[in-house]
């Protein structure tokens, strides 16, 4: 049996157990999957990656450098980085210090039961951190995961409507709740690996620029039909960033297995974000802070790769800085497209 359909003519790619359920924030109506893509003002002034179509094998690296006390590097030009796929140079073709480029941004709230102590410092610094990085031209999203994966608020630069849906989250059963009986679910409270999946193929895929994909929530996945590979390289195939803010009620868990943290370094490491824990010594506003200002302070490096086989392989890509004691945050890699 085919997935279900979110429109008459867009069928959701995602398993059966995992359909991204459309709301409009504070009215229930499922949306067609055309309004997923809202056009964005142009600007004439910010250099920002070129769009490319499909065919073109052009490659988009931004990454970040930090020094050897954690300090951003924003002053590097391109011949002062190399970088490598599968161990061979490749010529760095295009370069920029991205730091106002168009920002594409999805916040994803975990809503399961194990974040019940945590969900509204999570909404009060979702709201702040989407005050203090938005800018005129980016576009944000709101969806939350637990036993389903709804969008709660499509693209838009309107920051009252995305307060409105952060606030709207709840614990199992976020927003206006899941429309009873439209989609089958499985097992488990936690659909985390579903959400990086859902939002990678039903949001991120037709946008351009940066894509960040920012998660709240402690990493322990429960019930997802996808799994963590699965949900990685479909962040990887649309070129999204993956940025965690990792918020554990250790209490919850008690002495029962938890094992989140891998999986965030997992799913932010290879994508070129990071996890940011929560912890007594840094608050959850320290954390937003943190990626707000990494998100300003990118670099970004296209270029085109000398095996230009199109055999849909994963490619280990290197960046570095050549001289200096500098630490560099990117992606590691990318599969190529299929024949």
């Amino acid at each position: 049996m085919g997935a279900p359909s979110l429109a008459p003519k867009h069928r959701a790619q995602a398993k059966p157990s995992a359909q991204l359920i459309l709301l409009a924030a504070g009215v229930g109506a499922l949306l067609t999957a055309t309004a997923l893509a809202l056009p964005r003002p142009q600007s004439q002034t910010t250099a920002s990656p070129p769009v490319f179509k499909v065919q073109t094998e052009v490659v988009n690296v931004y990454a970040v450098v930090k020094d050897k006390k954690g300090r951003l590097v924003p002053d590097l030009t391109r011949n002062d980085f190399e970088l490598t796929e599968d161990g061979t140079p490749q010529q760095i073709r295009y370069f920029a210090r991205d730091t106002s480029a168009p920002l594409t941004l999805c916040i994803m709230i975990d809503t399961s039961p194990s974040q019940g102590r945590v969900l509204s410092t999570e909404q009060r610094q979702a709201e702040a951190f989407l005050q203090q990085v938005m800018q005129p031209k980016d576009l944000a999203s709101v969806l939350h995961f637990d036993v389903q994966v709804e969008l709660l608020q499509d693209f838009t630069a309107s920051l009252p409507m995305l307060s409105r849906a952060v606030d709207e989250t709840v614990i199992n059963g976020g927003g206006l709740g899941p429309m009873p009986g439209t989609f089958p679910h499985t097992g488990g409270a936690t659909h985390l690996y579903d959400a990086v999946w859902l939002a990678s193929n039903d949001l991120m895929k037709n946008e351009v620029g940066r894509k960040v994909m920012i998660l709240l929530t402690d990493g322990q996945d429960q019930g997802s039909s996808e799994t963590l590979n699965g949900a990685l390289q479909a962040a990887m195939n649309t070129d999204s960033m993956v940025y965690s803010v990792d918020i554990v009620d250790r209490g919850f868990y008690g002495f029962s297995g938890y094992n989140g943290d891998s999986v965030l370094q997992k799913l932010s490491g290879e994508t070129g974000g990071t996890v940011i824990r929560v912890t007594r010594r840094k608050n959850a506003a320290e954390a937003f802070n943190e990626i707000a200002n990494e998100l300003r302070s990118q670099y970004w490096l296209g270029y085109t790769p000398t095996n230009q086989a199109r055999d849909g392989t994963y490619r280990r890509i290197q960046v570095r800085v050549r001289t200096g004691n500098y630490k560099v945050q990117a992606r590691q890699g990318y599969y190529a497209p299929g024949k």
